[in-house]
Order: structure tokens, then sequence, then C-alpha cells
């Protein structure tokens, strides 16, 4: 078990995968991966920084990768002082985070890191709306949190809502569905209007 190191001068933290289930009885763990390098980030000797709740026996520490194998195409970690299930059982959920040198540049088309959305100029019909204040990530998809100004907006981080990413020109381009930055009017259909008023009956014509 390893205790955390500083984070070198000129990098920042990625998060590459995320450990899902115990996997046989040597403290193997199944991996979701969050980077399309595993390879390359997933080498004997990797330390991973760990996110998980304060509860837990690993917060605040970190965890050598010692093996990563193929179990039909699923990938398995197994990591240093982690010896049996019930070990790898405490590291269930736990998010893996590595450091990254800023100075690089991903190659993959369309994809970036968060470090470089961070900041950018939100645009929406072409006016500044607000900055990238941070990149959330969910199993299901990641979010951009923006700053408005008064409160922060969550957009999914999806092409059909997030058409444009320009780093050179820094800025985002969204087109998000009405109601996500405003509130919408309500549907006449729901409102409520008073009952039609009733007419008194008339009178009985006099025997």
């Amino acid at each position: 078990m390893n205790t955390p190191k500083a984070q070198p001068l000129g990098t920042t933290q990625l998060r590459v995968g995320r450990l899902t289930k115990a996997h046989g009885l040597k403290g193997a763990l199944k991996l979701e991966l969050f980077t399309d390098e595993p390879e390359r980030r997933f080498t004997p000797g990797a330390i991973f920084t760990l996110q998980v709740p304060t509860s837990s026996p690993w917060h605040g520490k970190t965890l050598e990768l010692t093996e990563l194998r193929w179990y039909n195409s699923h990938p398995v970690g197994f990591f240093k002082d982690v010896d049996d299930r019930s070990a790898a059982e405490t590291l269930v959920r736990a998010i893996l985070w590595i450091d990254h040198d800023l100075t690089e540049v991903s190659t993959e088309p369309d994809a970036w890191y968060d470090h470089q959305l961070v900041g950018l100029r939100v645009l929406r019909d072409g006016q500044d709306v607000g900055r990238v204040a941070r990149v959330e990530h969910f199993p299901a998809q990641d979010l951009l949190a923006i700053d408005v100004g008064d409160r922060e907006v969550l957009v999914p981080f999806v092409a059909a809502i997030v058409p444009a990413v320009d780093i050179a020109a820094g800025t985002v381009t969204i087109t998000p569905p009405p109601g996500l930055f405003e509130d919408l009017p309500d549907d006449p259909a729901d409102t409520p209007t008073a009952p039609a008023a009733t007419p008194d009956p008339a009178p009985a014509p006099a025997p």
C-alpha cells in the first residue's frame, strides 16, 4: 500500500478507470476503462490516486498495478498488497486517477483532457453565456459544469448538445434544449382557470 505523493509541477490528474467488482479469490478486480490507451496507462508499476469515500480504508492512499490481464475481452487488474477477495472488495467502485503532463495533447479526434476544457468560454447562438468550470464524470455520461454567473448549469457532454469545441479559439459551442438554461413558461394547458359561471336558475312561473 502506497502513501500519496506530491503532484509534480506541470501535471494534472486524469481519470483512467474504475474498479467495478472483485474477480476470483486472489485479489483481482475487474476494470471499467476510461482511456483508449490501456497498454500505456495500465503498465506494471503504474501508480493510481484513488477517488473513494472518506470512510474507505483506502482514502488518501494510492494503488500500484502489478499486472493487467484480459478475460473474455474484459480487463482485470492485479494490485500490490491486494492479495485476496476480501481486500479487493474494499476497492470496488474506486475511481483511478494518474498524473498527466499538461503539455501533452490528445491525438484522438473529438477527445479532450479535462484541463483543456476548464476555463473555455461557452457560446450559445453566438452569445457568451459563461465558462466551463469543471467536467463531471459519471458512468452514464460526462457533464460540463458551466458557470453562468449566479449559478452552475450541468450540460451533457454529447455531440447533440455540445457540437463544437475549439481549443485554439478558447470556446465551446452549445445547443441546449429548452429549459436547461432558463425556466420554461407554464403550459397554457396546465394553467388552472376559473370555472365558468353558472347562471342562476330562472324563477318558476307564478301559478
